[in-house]
């Protein structure tokens, strides 16, 4: 059984793999059993992956997990990433940082991902970031060939501005546009982005949605400190905790936006699951704004 992503369907959080493996945690094997059961039991059935996580480790090591538990695998939705390619040396051949969004290295890239992952497919395959070179006629070839294969069931992008979007899936359909989005890195709110989301009833996910970590330290700058008040006041109110009501503030605009958990905690990511319950009121949302702008609306 395959699951389709809709918005219906997919979960409240995606599950973000990043910093599970040597660019973060370090989990066992066994850790990383327990971390994805404990998603599971939370009904958080979306992982998100990319092929240069932990420098080409990260997959390799969750689809250890696959391995042995291959029960696992139809109770959860994988995502991984391809396109840029890092210097490593797990990929000697690279000779310097680039993207790259041909067909051939597509393709590969899938090819490698399914043998790391344990699966015979992906859910969701994104383009990681945009390749100044890409052909999206060529690559819209290559997305039909992997979909008739079941080697990929659908189809997105991370990182790409709405004109990038607008031109790869006016020729194959898109499914999601990745994104940072954060009080701290608000482009999205006005470059487009979710606006076009919201037209194409396309569902956005939110990589860094904490801001990078930033708002959770002592700052000089005048701004954080003013969002960090702001935060208190609200954490007060609703009795919880700072990163709920960032959590809350994301998911407040009507595109829906799904934010990505980047931790490898489950005690986390049930604070973020209480979170779903708190309804930030439409002036408490530009409390923020305001605060993160350091200024009045115009």
């Amino acid at each position: 059984m395959t699951m389709k992503l809709t918005k219906d369907s997919i979960s409240p959080y995606v599950i973000g793999t990043m910093r599970l493996g040597t660019w973060g945690s370090n989990l066992s094997t066994s850790e990383y059993e327990n971390f994805i059961e404990g998603c599971l039991d939370l009904n958080l059935i979306d992982f998100d992956h990319a092929d240069i996580y932990g420098h080409y480790t990260t997959e390799d090591d969750f689809g250890n997990v696959l391995k042995s538990r291959k029960d696992l695998r139809q109770k959860m939705r994988i995502t991984t990433k391809c396109g840029i390619k890092l210097i490593s040396e797990n990929r000697p051949e690279h000779q310097i940082k680039s993207y790259d969004l041909t067909a051939k290295h597509i393709e590969a890239s899938v090819e490698k991902s399914l043998a790391s992952l344990q699966t015979d497919y992906l859910d969701v395959l994104l383009l990681h970031r945009p390749d100044y070179l890409f052909d999206p006629y060529e690559i819209a070839d290559v997305f039909s060939k992997l979909k008739k294969e079941g080697k990929v069931l659908e189809f997105g992008v991370s990182n790409f501005s709405p004109s990038q979007f607008d031109v790869l899936n006016s020729l194959t359909p898109l499914v999601t546009n990745q994104v940072e989005i954060s009080l701290l890195h608000r482009n999205a709110f006005e470059d487009g982005t979710l606006d076009q989301c919201q037209k194409l009833k396309i569902i956005p996910s939110a990589w860094s949605p904490l801001g990078g970590g930033l708002l959770f330290k002592e700052s000089s700058d005048t701004k954080i400190k003013a969002i960090q008040s702001t935060l208190a006041t609200l954490a007060k109110k609703y009795d919880a905790a700072t990163d709920q009501i960032l959590y809350a503030w994301l998911r407040k605009h009507p595109a829906g936006i799904i934010p990505v958990l980047g931790t490898s905690k489950i005690e986390r990511i049930k604070a973020a699951q209480e979170a779903l319950t708190i309804e930030l009121t439409h002036e408490e949302w530009y409390m923020l704004w305001e605060a993160a702008l350091g200024r009045e609306i115009d």
